[in-house]
């Protein structure tokens, strides 16, 4: 008899237990899908901030690259990207199957979904530094082999091996949750690449003193309207990393929205210590920074600490873009300041600024390591992507195009026709 009751409780206490880990799995499948969905919506921001900080002749191509980005990083991601990131990693560098995934299980297609979203990500930082002098159809086939390629393989040192194996940087302890580095810092420094075979905007620097001149964007409401959807979707960003819907994403949301308040803040009390205005793309950019910075320890710090990575990211996005001019380095929307230099800083605050364990030397040096593993693999690759683009197909418009307009030059159509009349259609009606 005792047998038989022993026998009949476990048979109940596995089908409960089973019965459980299936409604977990479907809550968790809901929360990544909605998280998916914010991130999804973050392209929506980056098109209307990138278009907005540029020209009014060129606001359809900023927005067509945004747009491209997402459905070339869809399609390319499933078909090569994820297998690379994702698949089987023994060597510790790169995956070597799950490429193309068509029969997989249902969680498998979740955390597909979630990541192309980081991917699209990853390529539209380029798309804004690059901004007003790249030929479309060059800037897609360099996204193409960012996501394809140069972005999946350094996420697999960090974030690999979910079938099997895993990367060195995860193996060596580097902490990078949600992306400072893996997301942000990698598109960053493909941009850095971009800009530097692309060189600065005509007019953008005086020819005989070499002084910056600004070259303003047509709609800064465009740009705040940005700021704010990226605010938002960096909820899902963060939050959906978990991959789970448990406790710890009330501290991670938190986190992320203090970060971001103090990165405005940080730009405001750097703008005012430079001299320089208070301008509205300059505080929209803090924010940014603060999003970026606490991306990679969000999940591990205290929320006190998450408005020092903030304040500081906002101090980096202004000090960084000087610091660009300087070298007369044209990136349109201050993309590299925000999401690679801010990224560094963020990724290393991560190591300094665990809970229960500040200011370990130990886990800041593997920081480093992970943060000098990610220029020295995506810069110099995406300079001799670019490079080789530029001498085969040529990655800048001509001059005359650029001063005409990419609106009209690449996609034949402007974004407001009855402000350029002069280079609207000459056609028969």
């Amino acid at each position: 008899m005792k047998i038989i009751l022993l026998l009949c409780f476990s048979f109940f206490a596995n089908t409960a237990f089973a019965a459980d880990a299936i409604i977990d799995l479907k809550i968790n499948t809901l929360w990544v899908a909605v998280a998916a969905i914010l991130v999804f919506f973050m392209q929506a921001g980056f098109a209307l901030l990138e278009s907005g900080m540029s020209r009014s002749k060129n606001a359809i191509n900023v927005m067509m690259k945004n747009y491209m980005d997402v459905c070339l990083g869809s399609l390319i991601f499933w078909l090569v990207g994820f297998g690379i990131m994702f698949g089987d990693n023994p060597s510790g560098f790169f995956g070597q199957d799950h490429f193309a995934p068509i029969d997989a299980a249902a969680w498998d297609y979740t955390l597909l979904l979630f990541q192309i979203m980081f991917a699209a990500t990853a390529v539209t930082i380029c798309s804004g530094a690059m901004a007003e002098r790249t030929k479309y159809d060059a800037y897609l086939i360099a996204a193409s082999i960012i996501i394809a390629f140069i972005y999946p393989v350094f996420g697999s040192w960090v974030w690999g091996g979910f079938y099997g194996g895993s990367g060195w940087l995860a193996d060596i302890g580097f902490i990078d949750f949600a992306g400072s580095t893996v997301v942000h810092s990698i598109g960053a420094w493909c941009a850095l690449a971009g800009i530097i075979i692309l060189g600065p905007r005509l007019g953008r620097f005086d020819p005989e003193s070499g002084e910056p001149r600004d070259i303003p964007g047509h709609n800064l409401s465009l740009v705040a309207l940005g700021g704010f959807i990226l605010w938002l979707g960096w909820f899902g960003f963060n939050g959906g990393s978990t991959l789970a819907a448990d406790s710890s994403i009330g501290l991670i949301l938190l986190n992320t929205q203090l970060a971001a308040a103090a990165g405005a803040v940080g730009a405001l009390i750097s703008s005012r210590l430079t001299g320089s205005p208070i301008l509205l793309t300059a505080t929209i950019n803090g924010s940014i920074a603060g999003l970026v910075g606490i991306t990679a320890g969000c999940a591990t710090m205290t929320p006190g600490f998450a408005i020092v990575t903030g304040l500081v990211a906002g101090a980096i996005s202004i000090w960084g873009a000087i610091w660009l001019l300087k070298l007369k380095l044209d990136d349109v929307v201050g993309a590299i300041p925000v999401h690679g230099f801010a990224g560094i800083w963020g990724t290393f605050a991560a190591g300094i600024f665990i809970t229960g364990d500040l200011f370990n030397g130990h886990q800041a040096l593997i920081q480093l390591v992970g943060i000098a593993a990610a220029f020295f693999w995506a810069f110099p690759t995406a300079l001799l992507v670019f490079y080789i683009i530029d001498k085969t197909l040529g990655l800048r418009a001509s001059s005359q195009h650029e001063q005409q307009g990419l609106d009209f030059t690449e996609h034949d159509e402007v974004g407001y026709p009855e402000f350029n009349q002069s280079i609207t259609y000459h056609k028969d009606v």
